[in-house]
């Protein structure tokens, strides 16, 4: 049975190959692989033995996990060589303010939003803590959340911030901590305003630096380029072992959470698009262009390692600058994200503010509550973990206690999928905004 299901797999593999030769269409091909992965792996969880479908997973996951880990492993690179020789290009050291307000505020803006909805999402679909069974999983997750309380309890906007400041530049280009991208990013500015200011004192000597710095870009980008020719099949094996994993009891049992997050994802994508409306850019057009980045992102589950992606999608596709394009992805990587540091924190917030006695629809809790969510979402990269530390930390600001976080743990997978899909829109959606605002030339 082994053999014939890994057999299966690889003529899929076959198949995706031979899709994308015949249509030369990167995007119909992600998605026929998407579709493919999750009927595959629907059948395999109700065919198979356990052990055969854990056993098959094992080498399933050599592609679906190997090609998260080239991305991983080309994100650090890219971000440093690609917002070095953005820089290098920018006529003006100040344009880098411009770009970095704008880009940030799209972004906080949007998470705001993103909170105001979750708030809405719980009262109409009148979500409450009470009720939620807590099973072995979910006491493992509590007690997981319990013991990284303290990672975030005395964190301070001031230390967050000072966090982002490299010490080691070279440690951070290694990803060695959780700020690790937004500390490259301030790295790599420095240096292109250094390049910046030499060019001015020496124009031969700051125009051989740009060469260089190009050049090296110009590698870097083939290597994306090659990886990102892989994601059809990193897409079908990802979605394969969701499909394949996924407890099918804990989605019925939790369901109107579920549809409640994914509806309120599905308003925040309506919302982005409504963004681009107003600023003279056709919504269709858009999203044709960057659902091949917002697939990968869907099944990997992973902001960071959809930043080669993004980047490439907002430069090739949307002609974003390619300044504001980086920034944007590396940014809305880690600050700001609408799904992980929007929604769901407000929407636990909520759920959890009855059982203390707080009425979570007052107007000043909703907004002491929407406050605290931006605010804290630009403060995640600070302490890493995603959604969960966002709640955390929301949680913990508001005197709430943590239960709540462990007891979703089974339906978690399911959620963040989308949730993960949004934060990459909204760092594509910034970085597009900021595009059309700023006009800055190449």
């Amino acid at each position: 049975m082994l053999f014939l299901i890994l057999a299966v797999f690889a003529l899929g593999l076959a198949g995706l190959g031979y899709l994308y030769k015949k249509t030369q269409k990167l995007g119909q091909t992600v998605f026929a692989g998407m579709l493919a992965g999750l009927a595959f792996g629907a059948l395999l969880q109700s065919s198979a033995a356990p052990e055969t479908t854990a056993a098959a997973l094992d080498w399933i996951n050599l592609v679906g996990g190997g090609y998260v880990r080239l991305l991983q492993m080309i994100v650090m690179p890219l971000v440093f060589v690609s917002i070095l020789s953005a820089i290098t290009r920018l006529n003006q050291a100040s344009a880098l303010g411009k770009i970095s307000f704008s880009v940030l505020s799209v972004l906080l803006i949007t998470t705001a939003i993103a909170a105001f909805i979750g708030i809405i999402m719980v009262q109409v679909f009148g979500l409450t803590a009470e009720g939620l069974i807590a099973g072995e999983r979910e006491m493992a997750a509590q007690a997981n959340v319990v013991g990284r309380v303290d990672q975030v309890s005395n964190l301070t906007i001031p230390a967050m911030l000072l966090s982002f400041i490299p010490k080691n530049p070279f440690a951070e280009l290694t990803g060695a901590n959780p700020t690790s991208i937004i500390s490259t990013v301030i790295f790599s500015a420095f240096l292109g305003v250094a390049a910046l200011s030499l060019r001015k004192e020496d124009q031969a000597l700051g125009e051989r630096i740009a060469q260089g710095v190009d050049t090296l870009n110009k590698l870097v980008s083939r290597l994306v380029r090659f990886v990102i020719r892989l994601t059809p099949y990193g897409v079908f094996a990802l979605m394969l072992k969701m499909a394949a994993t996924s407890k099918w009891t804990d989605i019925l049992n939790l369901g109107s959470f579920i549809v409640a997050s994914y509806l309120a994802i599905i308003l925040m994508f309506i919302v982005h698009g409504a963004l681009l409306a107003l600023s003279g850019i056709n919504p269709l057009g858009y999203f044709k262009k960057v659902m091949p980045t917002l697939a990968f992102a869907f099944t990997s589950r992973s902001s960071a390692a959809s930043i080669p992606l993004n980047i490439e999608t907002q430069t090739d596709k949307l002609g974003n600058h390619s300044a504001i394009a980086n920034f944007s992805a590396t940014f809305g990587a880690t600050i700001g994200q609408n799904g992980c540091a929007g929604i769901y924190p407000a929407m636990l917030a909520v759920m959890i503010a009855p059982t203390v006695g707080v009425d979570p629809f007052s107007m000043s809790y909703i907004a002491t509550l929407v406050f605290v969510v931006a605010v804290s979402s630009f403060g995640i990269a600070g302490v890493g973990g995603g959604a969960t530390f966002a709640a955390i930390v929301v949680l913990s600001t508001l005197n709430l206690p943590l239960e709540l976080v462990g007891l979703l743990i089974s339906i978690e997978p399911l959620i963040d999928m989308g949730r993960t899909a949004l934060n990459v829109n909204g760092a594509m959606v910034a970085g597009t905004l900021s595009n059309k605002w700023l006009k800055l030339k190449e």
